[in-house]
Formats: C-alpha cells, sequence, structure tokens
C-alpha cells in the first residue's frame, strides 16, 4: 500500500467492487454510471493506492491478483457498514424526502412497473428521485449487496437468504395477434400454433426464454420465425402483419388500443414470470429501502381481464 496517501475515496472502494462484480471496466462504468475513461482513471488511482495492478486483462475479462482477493471481503463488508449507518441514520420521511433511490428493474418491469410507480410517487412522494438501472440477474444481488442498487423490480433465480423479496404478481406468456387475424377468436391447438409466422420478442428474460426456445427447436419450426426484434416493436408489428408474437401479458393488457387485438391461450406448459421486489437483507432496517419495497410492491398489483 501506498503509505503516502493518507486516505482513499470511497468512491473508488465502489469502482473496485463493480470491477470484482462485474470482471469488465466497461460494465463496471455501466452499473456505476461513468465513463470508460473515468473508471480506467480510478482504477489507476487504487492501484497507485495499493501498489499493486489489482485486476489484469486475460480472454477479454478483469482477473483480480491475491491482493484483489485479500482485499475484497474487507472492503465489502467496511462500504456495507458505512452505507447503512448513513442511511440508518437518516430520517425518512415520504412527503419531503429528495432521496434519490437506484431501482434495477427488467425489462418488463420498467415498462410495465414504471408507470404505474411514479403515478404513486407523485402523491404520496413528490420529491424523491428515482434512478432505473439495467437489471442484470446475474449481478444484482452484489450490486444491492454493495448499496450501489437500493431494490431490484424481476425475476431472479435464486437469491438465496441475502435478499428479502416481496411477491407482486406472476405474469405469464400469451400470443399476440391482430384482431382481424384469420386465428383471432379460435383457441390455440399445438397444431395451429406451428402453423403461425412468429415475431421473436427478445425479452432480457434468459430462464424465461429458454423453455419458449426449446419448445421451438423440439418441434425444428425456428424457420417460422420470421423476425426478431426486441418486445417493445411487437405490438405495431403484430398489428400491421400476420406475424404473431409470445408476449408477456402484462404489457399486452397495457397495449392503448387493444381493440386492435386478440390474446390467445398457449397450448404449451411455460414457467410463469414472478415479479418480485426485492432488496439486501444489509439493509433491512433502512427506513426509506423499506418504504419504497412496500410502496413499489403495492403500485404493482396486477389484475387481468379475460382472455379474447
Amino acid at each position: 500500500m501506498n503509505s503516502t496517501n493518507a486516505g482513499i475515496d470511497l468512491n473508488l472502494l465502489r469502482v473496485f467492487l463493480a470491477i470484482w462484480d462485474l470482471r469488465s471496466l466497461t460494465a463496471a462504468g455501466e452499473r456505476l454510471g461513468l465513463t470508460q475513461p473515468a473508471i480506467s482513471h480510478a482504477l489507476r488511482r487504487l492501484r497507485d493506492y495499493f501498489n499493486d495492478p489489482l485486476f489484469v486483462r486475460a480472454a477479454n475479462r478483469m482477473l483480480p491478483t491475491d491482493m484483489a482477493v485479500q482485499l475484497h471481503e474487507p472492503l465489502d463488508q467496511a462500504l456495507a457498514l458505512i452505507n447503512r449507518t448513513l442511511k440508518e441514520r437518516a430520517a425518512f420521511d415520504p412527503g419531503s424526502t429528495q432521496r434519490r433511490f437506484r431501482i434495477a428493474m427488467s425489462d418488463i418491469a420498467e415498462v410495465y412497473a414504471l408507470p404505474r410507480l411514479v403515478t404513486s410517487l407523485a402523491r404520496i412522494a413528490p420529491a424523491v428521485r428515482i434512478d432505473v438501472v439495467p437489471f442484470v440477474p446475474d449481478y444484482v444481488v452484489a450490486a444491492m449487496r454493495s448499496g450501489e442498487v437500493d431494490l431490484a423490480i424481476g425475476y431472479v433465480t435464486d437469491p438465496g437468504e441475502e435478499c428479502t423479496s416481496i411477491d407482486v404478481f406472476d405474469d405469464r406468456f400469451i400470443c399476440l395477434v391482430r384482431a382481424g387475424h384469420p386465428i383471432a377468436g379460435r383457441q390455440l391447438t399445438e397444431a395451429s400454433l406451428t402453423g403461425l409466422r412468429f415475431f421473436y420478442a427478445r425479452i432480457i428474460s434468459p430462464n424465461h426464454l429458454q423453455s419458449l426456445e426449446q419448445w421451438f427447436a423440439e418441434r425444428d419450426i425456428g424457420a417460422r420465425i420470421a423476425v426478431r426484434g426486441h418486445f417493445m416493436t411487437a405490438p405495431e408489428i403484430v398489428r400491421n402483419s400476420d406475424l404473431a408474437a409470445i408476449f408477456p401479458e402484462s404489457l399486452a393488457l397495457r397495449l392503448h388500443r387493444a381493440k386492435d387485438f386478440r390474446r390467445l391461450e398457449l397450448p404449451l406448459a411455460l414457467p410463469p414470470i414472478e415479479v418480485k421486489v426485492h432488496s439486501h437483507v444489509r439493509f433491512a432496517s433502512d427506513k426509506g429501502i423499506r418504504w419504497m419495497c412496500e410502496t413499489a410492491s403495492r403500485a404493482l398489483s396486477i389484475t387481468t381481464q379475460p382472455m379474447m
């Protein structure tokens, strides 16, 4: 360690932990909202301070040195203690707080949940601020553990005992077609489903899409996928073509021109999309995080409508 430095900027510790979790300078910068030059500069400062490379590049990944391995646990615990102490001692009043909450949201959660949450907050916490960050399933628990993310809304494969999770609703996939589609109004069978041509909607929910991919592969109907694209473009494409889309029901219910579409039950069993509000147990005493989790879970309750 460079003994000429009297102390270290706590923001540098956040950079260290982000690189540790993500093994990428680019990904660490995206998590922290920093540019590539800023992340590189921070890593240089860390290297100077500890007189060690800390992370070395190998096969497009930043791998920790022995020094970094030794530093990780104490720095992780120290930063968590500092974050927790500061937040627990701060008074929290929803009506007057100007606190900024960093919330990780999946694609589906951001489109479905964010408008509802913002509407609710406008009434009860008009000065609160929200930063939405990408929900990366493999790293979201670590981001909450370090205090970089306050809470997460979406599906976590196995949060374990590290997280407190509030069930919000179970979403599911349906088949979305235009109202005038030849199959609209009929019950889908496996044969009729495999006869359709599809817009394949990409969603950051690999655990659920894996089942769908397997179903397509087993029936060798990959050629029936006419277009692959982001799920936000699916409604406009389906509205103006005979393509069908396998689509989350929560988003289908939000389509402004519902009369343009028909939602059809799928003749296959896919796992439900479990939408939950997650927070880390390290911050269980943080009144603000606890309040935001409860507020979000109330705002995001879903009421389904009959299939049509």
